[in-house]
């Protein structure tokens, strides 16, 4: 699995979306239903079975919170580090995963681990986030 994938499952859960490039899982065709009449008539017209409401998206900054809080490691600064992020979600921050990182969001410049590109790597996985389906706060997402 690629990384942003485990980042994005850390958060989201798996089945919560799918990532770009993936395709959606198989679904059973439902039988095909038989001719229905020309009109409802009494013994046959049902009520509409309610919609289910979409699911509301997923919270990254309550979730990544409620896991700093759990973790009882206020040193991580999740919200402008992509290293601190990395381990919140027990993730390997290592340079070459924020390497490989880099190269599946698309990082275009030098793959050396400077603030450059810890910066440009947080910025784009909020957005990847916010793009899959995550609610992320504004100023997480510039």
């Amino acid at each position: 699995m690629s990384i942003f994938g485990r980042i994005k499952d850390a958060i989201m859960g798996r089945g919560n979306g799918i990532l770009r490039g993936e395709s959606t899982p198989a679904t059973p065709l439902a039988p095909a239903p038989a001719a229905a009449p020309a009109a409802p008539t009494p013994q046959n017209q049902q009520a509409a079975a309610p919609q289910p409401a979409p699911a509301e998206p997923v919270d990254v900054e309550q979730v990544l919170t409620e896991k700093l809080a759990a973790k009882g490691n206020p040193d991580l600064n999740w919200r402008t580090s992509i290293v601190d992020l990395m381990k919140l979600l027990d993730l390997d921050p290592s340079l070459d995963n924020r390497k490989e990182l880099a190269t599946e969001l698309g990082y275009a410049r030098a793959k050396d681990g400077s603030a450059e590109m810890n910066i440009w790597l947080h910025n784009a996985v909020m957005l990847e986030l916010e793009t899959n389906g995550a609610k992320v706060p504004a100023k997480l997402a510039d």
